[in-house]
């Protein structure tokens, strides 16, 4: 049974709190809504939750993810069973109200298809998709839906939901802090703390086990497994802020800070394709105009930890990262 704090799910209030004084309860969903938009619109809905569930394998865009993940690997599960549900940092309730967004990556204000389609250079280590394509289509119209009745605010300084934005900002920040100061022993014990809270579901070689995603690594024939080193959660900070609020699985809120930090810099220190944002950019013939004025970014295990200071080598004991 859930709790109830004032007529509120525990899920709701807390959604209400992150998303301020500005949204009533009645205004922030805890769920998908109950029922699909008519005819094509509809359609369309459908047909961007189900690229969600199958991302790498889905006709639509399987030619343009170069891993084993899906989008629902980062943005989980909700209460109701849909894609970007999860009450978590990733949810993707609100994301539609946010945009137009100002995004400090691309130093461009984003549209929602923007911020979708690449998300597949550096999450999926693939390719970005052409705006307006279908399946670029279809996926904005998935996340738009999940906003369904809830008021538009233009974000100014993120492009995310409003029920993320505070909060990933904030913990990434305290985090960022934490790994300033990480050793070779916080390496160590974020080994132990991933044996005993993260492999029995994702593998002690971070290749994943059944319908959990991979984290790192190649397969046998050297394709890569996992998000590249220009993803959020390749970044020390992030990755913590990500883990502490919706791992493990069903128990988010539940690591410290320092255990969470000491698992995602174990996770990060492991092997991962480079991100090189050229490499994941269509011929300009067949992608049109990519709305950046960040034409020229590249990313390495090494270059994640020097970011903070930090030498892979020492925090690893070894030299195993290229």
């Amino acid at each position: 049974m859930k709790m109830k704090i004032l007529g509120l799910s525990l899920a709701a209030a807390t959604l209400v709190s992150l998303a301020g004084s500005t949204l009533g309860a009645s205004e922030v969903p805890t769920s998908a809504p109950k029922a699909y938009p008519a005819g094509e619109v509809g359609n369309m809905v459908k047909l961007g939750e189900d690229i969600l569930l199958h991302t790498d394998t889905h006709p639509l865009t399987k030619d343009l993810v170069g891993n084993k993940l899906q989008c629902i690997s980062c943005h989980l599960r909700g209460d109701d069973g849909k894609p970007g549900t999860g009450h978590g940092i990733g949810t993707f309730i609100g994301t539609a109200t946010a945009f137009p967004a100002y995004s400090k990556r691309e130093k461009t204000v984003q549209s929602l298809q923007d911020r979708i389609n690449n998300c597949f250079m550096r999450s999926m280590n693939g390719k970005r998709p052409i705006v307006d394509t279908k399946a670029s289509m279809a996926m904005a119209t998935y996340i738009t839906w999940l906003s369904t009745d809830m008021p538009m605010k233009m974000d100014t300084k993120r492009p995310c939901s409003p029920l993320n934005s505070n909060r990933w900002a904030k913990n990434a920040k305290k985090f960022a802090k934490i790994q300033r100061k990480a050793t070779h022993a916080n390496y160590v014990n974020g080994q132990k703390l991933f044996e005993a809270k993260c492999a029995m579901c994702h593998g002690a070689d971070g290749a994943g086990m059944g319908s959990f995603p991979p984290l790192w690594g190649q397969d046998k024939a050297g394709h890569w497994l996992a998000n590249n080193t220009g993803s959020g959660v390749s970044k020390l900070n992030k990755g913590a802020a990500w883990v502490q609020s919706n791992m493990p699985l069903g128990q988010g809120g539940t690591l410290k800070d320092q255990e969470a930090a000491d698992i995602m810099l174990y996770v990060d220190a492991q092997p991962r394709a480079d991100f090189d944002l050229q490499k994941g950019l269509l011929p300009a013939s067949k992608m049109g105009y990519y709305n950046s004025k960040v034409l020229h970014e590249k990313h390495s295990v090494r270059s994640n930890f020097k970011q903070f200071g930090l030498d892979v080598d020492a925090i690893r004991g070894d030299k195993k990262i290229k």
